[in-house]
């Protein structure tokens, strides 16, 4: 099965670890997308051929291990990378290189057929796709390539509507001779995603015997996707506007269901209206409340300790379970988050300077409960330089200080994909690291905007890489399809997820996503052996099912 993955507009390094991860894989996935300005070169490359300084020159540089020499990648530019099993070859040598170079160069002239461009070739010497060969020849595409353990990463670079002042930033490929084109500037306007569908039925001829299982991320992108922004109405308050709102240039009719922005996004993702807040659950979806004396031991300690848990703030319905078995998630950071998320109700308003003494408080609570594993969350704190990181780092290691036996588990945000935040987390020594990629692919701009799918799956490729036991969790039941949990299960085991929860959405509020449907205990069951069929140690997958829950049971599981 060639697993199919638009991406959207992704950054050059998150994209080139996520290949990184697949290629020491065994899936073959062929990636779909966009970078921001970056210029590219091979091991070999003649840094001659980069003609300004990329600290000046609006885009960065990255040395990569690939063929060829240096290129730019940039908006209005498809760029794939195929990471796949290549058959029948050993995967290596000169000839199995060029001969996989030629079946990408034949994937493109395919597709740029079936767009209306029936010549495009190649120019012998010169790999890429070209234009006009006998007479001035231009690169319409250009390809570099690396191929190991008969395994492929890198790929090829289609000029849709790319804007060429940039090559004459570099010596494209290092071909001084011959020029760069791109479909717009040949006079052939298409848009992104036909010349994607075109890409993708070329590719399954010769990468797709078993099939081809294609899953996108909305078809949009603006500067305010991947940045924090406010809901801009409280939690639950009607909504007493005009019955239709212009947002974002979008007339659109104002329901009570949800915000105008949020439901002009799910109306993006082809998300429909969903359920009436005041449908019952169903019987499996019930909670017993149940006020223990070890939910109220808990309780006691954290008032007396002035800390927050996810648990009260996030509304959870497992909270008389875990609270009367002595478990929590400790939330740090303060309670204000700096996102949005259309699925959660922890409070958005404009946060509050840190506690320093917060991580000391926490590892005293930890040893009060007489915790074996004690998980530590966060909001997202997108106001902070560091995003909260150096807060984890800090509270793990007084846990580690006051309770050295207690395994820790952190649920961290993405930290705005900063690599080096990350590794100040994971450099304090977290036994699992868990960051939730939330939904699936095509519904990642509507439930959570400030953030992306690409990104979350480079955060856990980043700890795997660490060697660290890896976490991620699925909400199910806003909008999404059976076989769309099942490809982000597939992506999930890709990048080396240990654990994965999955449980049914409920709806906090009137202004949050409606709640699509109700899954069934069977298929959360299916899941579940889905996952361990994939590869993955331990999955957590019921109907009441959060992050947390059972969470020291599934870090043993993941450890055996």
């Amino acid at each position: 099965m060639l697993e199919v993955r638009w991406l959207g507009r992704v950054a050059y390094r998150e994209a080139l670890d996520l290949q990184r991860r697949l290629h020491h894989g065994s899936t073959d996935h062929l990636l779909l997308l966009e970078h921001d300005h970056v210029f590219t070169g091979g091991p070999n490359a003649d840094l001659d051929n980069l003609l300004v300084d990329p600290d000046t020159g609006g885009a960065s540089y990255e040395r990569v291990d690939r063929g060829g020499d240096i290129t730019y990648h940039g908006p209005g530019q498809l760029t794939g990378y195929p990471v796949l099993s290549v058959p029948g070859r050993r995967g290596g040598g000169l000839a199995d290189t060029v001969a996989y170079v030629h079946q990408v160069e034949q994937v493109l002239i395919d597709a740029l057929a079936t767009l209306g461009v029936p010549d495009g070739q190649r120019l012998p010497g010169y790999p890429g796709v070209w234009l006009d060969v006998d007479g001035a020849p231009r690169k319409l595409a250009a390809i570099g390539v690396r191929l190991s353990r008969a395994r492929s990463m890198h790929g090829f670079a289609l000029n849709v509507s790319t804007d060429l002042d940039w090559f004459d930033k570099i010596v494209p490929c290092g071909i001084a001779e011959f020029g760069v084109t791109s479909l717009a500037a040949e006079g052939i306007e298409v848009e992104m995603r036909d010349v994607v569908d075109a890409v993708v039925a070329a590719a399954a001829q010769p990468w797709g015997g078993d099939g081809v299982a294609r899953h996108d991320v909305v078809w949009r992108h603006r500067e305010t996707d991947l940045s924090p922004f406010s809901r801009g109405l409280g939690p639950g308050e009607p909504d007493a506007s005009p019955r239709t709102s212009v947002v974002e240039g979008l007339q659109i009719a104002r329901r009570k269901d949800t915000t105008p922005r949020r439901r002009s996004r799910l109306d993006e993702a082809g998300v429909g209206d969903g359920l009436e807040i005041t449908t019952r659950k169903p019987s499996w979806m019930k909670a017993r409340i149940d006020l223990n004396d070890g939910y109220r031991n808990l309780k006691r300690t954290m008032r007396e300790l002035d800390l927050v848990t996810v648990c009260e703030e996030a509304g959870c319905p497992n909270i008389y379970e875990c609270w009367g078995a002595g478990t929590a998630t400790f939330m740090i950071n303060g309670e204000r988050c700096t996102r949005a998320c259309g699925f959660c109700l922890v409070d958005t308003r404009h946060p509050l300077p840190l506690d320093p003494d917060e991580p000391a408080r926490v590892a005293e609570a930890v040893t009060r409960l007489g915790l074996g594993h004690a998980v530590v969350t966060a909001v997202a704190r997108d106001d902070l330089g560091d995003g909260g990181a150096t807060a984890f780092a800090d509270t793990i290691r007084a846990i580690a200080t006051r309770a050295p036996s207690t395994t820790v588990e952190v649920l961290i945000p993405d930290f705005g994909g900063d690599a080096d935040d990350l590794g100040v987390v994971l450099d304090a020594g977290p036994d699992v690291l868990n960051h939730n990629i939330e939904t699936v692919a095509r519904l990642q701009r509507a439930v959570r905007p400030s953030a992306g799918y690409a990104r979350s799956l480079t955060v856990l490729v980043r700890s795997a890489d660490r060697g660290v036991r890896t976490k991620s969790g699925i909400v199910v039941g806003m909008g999404e399809t059976d076989g769309e949990v099942d490809a982000t299960l597939v992506d999930l085991a890709a990048v080396g997820c240990s654990i994965v929860t999955i449980g049914q959405y409920l709806r906090p509020t009137s202004h949050h996503v409606p709640v699509g449907r109700w899954v069934e205990p069977a298929t959360f069951a299916r899941w579940a052996q889905l996952g361990r069929d994939l590869g993955i140690a331990h999955v957590e997958s019921s109907p009441l099912t959060r992050s947390s829950y059972h969470a020291e049971r599934a870090a043993a599981r993941a450890q055996l």
